[in-house]
């Protein structure tokens, strides 16, 4: 029997795991980018430009706290066994941190409370996601495991979704109306003076969070305890200490953490800038970015699944590769555009609606590719290391994702200073993702065909 042949767990089982990303994106498209940031930004600091100013040290000082523990509690996790108990763990860090975000009154005085509930909540809902991940090389065959981190992926675009029509068309009233933006009356009697609305989006997560990771929790097997307990976290740390200093002549894996990390901060990046240049050169409303995000998640979710299928027959590289190629074309497309030029050649009033369609296409591929990459990366990281170690994988592959995310954002902050263009200051995402290319060329995948493998 071939290695990759070993025995899958039951349906139940891996359905259970996949519902993990169902439970878990809300907190991202929720709390992190269309509900509470801005409600926070514009309604509970003093000012907007503040409150993007403490987001940012809230999000960012989070963020390192897992870039510096993941690798280390992924090294003693490994050295101790099963992930579920680390999963609880965080878990309930993030639920509290959530939840606490209803008590963030519109004007309130002090919000260092907020920002530390903010930074907990990220903290505690990407570490669990560190550990979850690390169970998906036991639940099926490596020839599947392309198809089962995609179809994850997707359902969890879908669960941001709902979970985001949820709080906009049901429970979050808008200034102006006092409706919903389906034109409703807020549930539960919310006060949209008082913005219970948006609030309820930390309550909603928190609660969406605990009824969907259930399934994996009661469903989904975790491998056993090691026989012996007592020494993990000194086996723990002297492996991670072992992986470190032999790192760099490991070609592939340390090419692979290089590389998704630039990659994956260009995504990041394409995402954080995206509604801003939409606003900023296209002139389009928050309607329109509403649209644009829309479709972002529908066509995430579709790429993702379909990435998976094509990770499961071409392997995991190739889907990296041709997702770096179709975001770079749509960021190229995008700067090549204003309300009267298409492809940097100027059209005047002829144009008409057509700049507004081309970026909608671009949304479309970003969001098909961006779903697809970051499902294909997880399976291309699987490849790099003995299954022994893959939490302390993922765990350095959530250091590389955070030790550089200042990179985008900063590098388009001096491009569009220095140019004084708006259009030509998201240009460093290109070379971003062109560098994450030429990185991913000395990265192998183990990953062959079916019919290659020997009987």
């Amino acid at each position: 029997m071939s290695k990759d042949a070993k025995a899958r767990v039951s349906r139940k089982g891996i359905w259970g795991w996949m519902f993990f990303d169902w439970a878990q994106q809300p907190f991202h498209t929720l709390i992190i980018t269309f509900v509470f940031a801005p409600y926070f930004a514009s309604a509970v600091a003093e000012t907007p430009e503040r409150g993007q100013q403490l987001w940012g040290y809230a999000t960012g000082f989070g963020g390192l706290a897992i870039a510096f523990l993941a690798p280390v509690l992924g090294s003693i996790a490994d050295a101790s066994g099963p992930r579920k108990p680390w999963i609880v763990a965080f878990s309930i860090i993030g639920v509290i941190g959530c939840w606490s975000l209803w008590y963030a009154m519109p004007g309130t005085g002090s919000t260092a409370w907020i920002l530390i509930a903010v930074a907990a909540a990220l903290f505690g809902m990407e570490f669990a996601a560190v550990f979850n991940n690390a169970m998906m090389p036991d639940l099926v065959p490596r020839s599947e495991l392309g198809k089962l981190s995609g179809s994850a992926w997707g359902l969890g675009y879908v669960g941001g979704l709902v979970s985001l029509v949820l709080v906009l068309g049901f429970l979050a009233a808008q200034a102006a109306t006092g409706k919903t933006l389906l034109g409703f009356e807020p549930l539960f009697g919310l006060d949209a003076a008082a913005r219970e609305g948006d609030r309820a989006a930390g309550p909603l997560t928190a609660v969406w969070y605990v009824v969907f990771i259930l399934p994996m929790m009661l469903l989904t097997p975790d491998i056993k305890r090691r026989p012996s307990v007592a020494g993990a976290v000194s086996r723990g740390l002297s492996e991670l200490g072992r992986t470190l200093k032999t790192l760099p002549a490991r070609r592939s894996y340390f090419s692979f953490l290089l590389s998704s990390m630039f990659y994956r901060d260009a995504l990041n990046a394409l995402y954080a800038f995206g509604g801003i240049y939409a606003a900023g050169v296209m002139g389009w409303s928050i309607t329109q970015i509403g649209i644009f995000g829309i479709i972002a998640n529908l066509t995430g979710a579709a790429g993702a699944w379909f990435g998976g299928r094509m990770d499961q027959r071409f392997g995991p590289k190739a889907v990296v590769n041709v997702c770096i190629v179709l975001l770079s074309l749509a960021c190229l497309l995008i700067i090549s555009m204003t309300p009267t030029e298409i492809l940097f050649i100027p059209l005047g009033a002829s144009a008409g609606n057509l700049p507004d369609t081309l970026f909608y296409v671009a949304g479309i591929l970003i969001g098909a590719a961006g779903g697809s990459i970051q499902a294909a990366s997880r399976t291309l990281l699987v490849d790099q290391v003995p299954r022994e170690n893959v939490t302390e994988a993922f765990g350095l592959y959530a250091l590389s994702g955070k030790a550089t995310t200042f990179i985008g954002p900063l590098a388009i902050a001096w491009a569009t200073g220095f140019f004084a263009s708006q259009r030509i200051g998201v240009s460093p995402i290109i070379a971003l993702f062109l560098i994450g290319a030429v990185l991913l060329l000395f990265v192998h995948s183990r990953y062959e065909p079916a019919e290659a493998q020997p009987a």
